[in-house]
């Protein structure tokens, strides 16, 4: 999930325990967006990621290919 957060401009700023925390910036605003650090993520978790970071299922899916 980091690396497809990444390929849309995401950066890792700092990780505090599992959790990774994201920024982009984009046309003076600014998206913040924390990640577990865990091999499965739950899909409420997973989808409210997808919501603050502003990317649709199918461009996440395009991400990953």
């Amino acid at each position: 999930m980091i690396k497809a957060l990444q390929r849309v401009g995401f950066a890792v700023m700092s990780q505090t325990g599992s959790h990774i925390k994201l920024r982009r910036s984009v046309g003076g605003e600014t998206k913040t967006v924390i990640v577990p650090d865990h091999r499965v993520v739950r899909k409420g978790t997973f989808h409210n990621i997808l919501r603050h970071a502003q990317i649709s299922l199918d461009e996440f899916l395009r991400l990953l290919k």
